[in-house]
């Protein structure tokens, strides 16, 4: 059997006896190497010096990736879909590994337009195959329990940080002696970030082909013991029809869930964004800063955590709250949370993280959420192709967030000066957006029978 040939999905199809639990590790695998994506401010001021370009020139890098995300997904959902999750991980292992070694050899002879092309397209491109790849056969493996199995997954995402962050900063001392991985000030030679980036393409090649060699799609007919699946049609919402990719975008269920997820992801990446000068604006008195560089780095640890859990914790309680509520959850409890950071966050450091901690636990729980969302709107026929063309909103909100929190920011003061009046105007506005978000969320209902798919499509039926 060739190796094109070992990852067609009928050859995934997995044996009598199979365990499904088996299925959230191989997908933890893949969302746990692009979630690296979120360690690039660890070696940035490194980038900079090396190539004497200005911090927007060098985090233009992390905006292509994530717009390439969105776009990848978007257009390669149905592919995905199609081809199955096995074949699907080892295209987006192929991009992301290829993504670091082009960026490597980019950084090695100065070429920054080679970065660009390297882990922004092409390591864009793996991370929105990566992200979708294994969304739609866990629905179908855990029907009884789809928030908690995608929760499983994309928890992985939000904490690939967790273990790139310290990981980057122990190669770039290994590999620069010159470089002080405690000091936030200290950067590391270009020869040290070429073997920084050849070692984290290799390894997480090797990594996501543990999820690759592993994965498996239930056979046709396949159900957990003791599943009925009577119980889905009870739950309001809750739809047993299939709805394809091509007709969801028809549907205004799906532009509302669109505007949901945009709003959710919109005001939490303003905080991710900003966090660590943020915390120590919040809290400055005659131009010093009560919150030191690296307890503001520590503040940051904090948030991915929360940013973790919530995506497992939050998606779990969907499975018995319902999405329609918890999203409720998100945005309405998330505007409350943003009036209270804005107007009483500088009173205590503990009060600040806290609040901000619960923010970015609902920006987690809104991405792993929404799969099962949609799972419950538009069946599992196509749901990995929908999800793939709803990740557009996250690209759109990877835009909107930073440059609301930057726009006022900028009209407040210099980095380094701003207190904590200068972010009320911007988290006061996140709470309008929010609000739109909520209201979104109110107005979703069951898709009409119309954009139904003929009931010869079984919503079980296995993808191939």
């Amino acid at each position: 059997m060739s190796l094109l040939s070992a990852l067609d999905s009928r050859h995934t199809v997995a044996p009598e006896g199979y365990s499904r639990w088996l299925i959230p590790p191989a997908a933890l695998a893949v969302h746990l190497c692009i979630g690296q994506a979120y360690a690039t401010s660890v070696y940035k001021n490194s980038l900079i010096a090396h190539f004497g370009a200005s911090q927007t020139a060098i985090g233009i890098i992390f905006s292509i990736a994530i717009v390439m995300l969105g776009l990848s997904a978007a257009l390669g959902g149905t592919w995905v879909e199609r081809n199955g999750p096995r074949k699907a991980m080892f295209v987006s292992a192929c991009f992301w590994a290829a993504g670091f070694l082009v960026a490597a050899l980019g950084i090695g002879t100065e070429q920054l337009w080679l970065v660009y092309v390297g882990y922004g397209v092409l390591g864009g491109i793996g991370l929105g195959i990566g992200y979708i790849s294994p969304v739609s056969t866990l629905i179908k493996w855990f029907p009884d329990r789809p928030g908690l199995a995608t929760g499983l997954a994309i928890m992985g995402f939000g904490g690939g940080a967790l273990i790139a962050s310290p990981l980057s900063r122990q190669l770039l001392s290994l590999y620069d002696a010159g470089y002080n991985p405690d000091d936030a000030k200290s950067v590391a030679g270009g020869s040290a970030l070429v073997l920084l980036f050849v070692t984290l393409g290799i390894g997480y090649f090797l990594v996501m082909m543990f999820g690759v060699l592993n994965v498996r799609v239930p056979r046709e007919g396949w159900r957990p013991p003791g599943f009925d699946p009577a119980s889905i049609r009870e739950k309001p919402l809750v739809t047993t029809a299939s709805v394809s990719a091509a007709n969801a975008l028809r549907t205004r269920s799906f532009w509302l869930l669109w505007i949901v997820l945009f709003c959710n992801v919109t005001a939490g990446i303003g905080i991710l964004e900003q966090a660590s000068p943020m915390i120590q604006d919040f809290f400055r008195s005659g131009g010093a800063s009560g919150v030191s560089v690296a307890a503001a780095a520590g503040f940051v640890g904090v948030l991915s955590l929360f940013n973790m859990a919530g995506r497992f914790a939050w998606s779990a309680t969907s499975d018995a709250i319902g999405r329609k509520p918890i999203y409720m959850i998100y945005l309405g409890v998330g505007m409350v949370l943003y009036a209270l950071l804005a107007s009483v966050g500088h009173t205590a450091t503990a009060l600040f993280v806290l609040l901000a901690g619960v923010i970015l636990s609902f920006y987690g729980g809104g991405f792993a959420t929404v799969p099962a969302y949609l799972r419950d709107l538009f069946g599992t026929y196509q749901v990995g192709a929908i999800h793939g063309r709803l990740l557009t909103a996250w690209s759109a909100a990877g835009v909107a967030g930073p440059l609301i929190v930057n726009g006022f920011l900028d009209a407040q003061g210099k980095p380094g000066t701003l207190t904590a009046s200068a972010y009320q105007p911007a988290l006061f506005t996140m709470v309008g957006v929010l609000a739109v978000g909520f209201i979104a969320n109110l107005l979703i209902r069951p898709v009409p029978q119309r954009f139904h798919e003929p009931v010869t499509a079984e919503p079980e039926k296995v993808a191939s």
